[in-house]
């Protein structure tokens, strides 16, 4: 549960919303990709950027999103499409 305001999108509202995220490791579902550049990565043979971060693992992320809706301080209804994650499955 978060503050609208606190979303980060612009929108001045005192109202709560149910924000769902996904999280979770998954190490179970690693392609062959995934394993091979997490043994470069270990071996040091590539090596990111100063500013990269390079994950060899696929990512728990939304596959599926819901609207969100609320009413911002000027009483007006507001919909926020592509907002909180109804599904999720690692991907990558």
């Amino acid at each position: 549960m978060v503050k609208v305001r606190d979303l980060g999108l612009g929108f001045n509202s005192d109202e709560i919303v149910l924000f769902k995220y996904c999280s979770g490791s998954c190490h179970r579902a690693r392609s062959n990709y995934d394993l091979t550049l997490g043994n470069l990565l270990r071996q040091q043979l590539i090596a990111p950027g100063p500013q990269e971060r390079v994950l060899s693992h696929p990512c728990c992320r939304p596959t599926r999103y819901e609207a969100v809706s609320f009413m911002d301080v000027q009483n007006t209804w507001q919909t926020v499409e592509k907002l909180s994650a109804a599904e999720c499955s690692c991907i990558g």
